[in-house]
C-alpha cells in the first residue's frame, strides 16, 4: 500500500507564500499521478494541481495558474505545491492525493490514496 504525509500548512497573511510538502511510501512503483486538492469550509473538494510522474505538463484549476506551481522529485518520492501571492479564498484543508489509474485529473475519486490534510489559512 502508500502512505502520505502532507507538510508546510499554517497561516500567513494574504499576498504571502507557503510550501506544501507530500512525502510518499510504500509501492510508491505502482504511482502515475500526484496531485493536491482542497476544500473550504462548506464547500466541496476540488481539484488544485497535478503531475505524472514519468513526465508530462502538470496541470493546474484556472483560479490557480500562475500562481500555484506544483513539482516532483522522484528520488525522495516526494510532491510539493509552492503557493505565491495567496489569497483569502485560498483558506482550505489542502490535501495530497496519488493513483494508479488514468482518466480526468480533477476528479477526486479516480483517487486511490489521500493524506490527511493540512489546514492552510490566509488572513486579510
Amino acid at each position: 500500500q502508500v502512505q502520505l504525509v502532507e507538510s508546510g500548512g499554517g497561516l500567513v497573511q494574504a499576498g504571502g507564500s507557503l510550501r506544501l510538502s507530500c512525502a510518499a511510501s510504500g509501492r510508491t512503483f505502482s504511482l502515475d499521478v500526484m496531485g493536491w486538492f482542497r476544500q473550504a469550509p462548506g464547500k466541496e473538494r476540488e481539484f488544485v494541481a497535478g503531475v505524472g510522474w514519468s513526465g508530462g505538463a502538470p496541470y493546474y484549476r484556472d483560479s490557480m495558474k500562475g500562481r500555484f506551481t506544483i513539482s516532483r522529485d522522484n528520488a525522495k518520492s516526494t510532491v510539493y505545491l509552492q503557493m505565491n501571492t495567496l489569497k483569502v479564498e485560498d483558506t482550505a484543508v489542502y490535501y495530497c492525493a496519488a493513483r494508479s489509474r488514468t482518466g480526468p485529473v480533477a476528479t477526486p475519486g479516480l483517487y486511490d490514496y489521500w493524506g490527511q490534510g493540512t489546514q492552510v489559512t490566509v488572513s486579510s
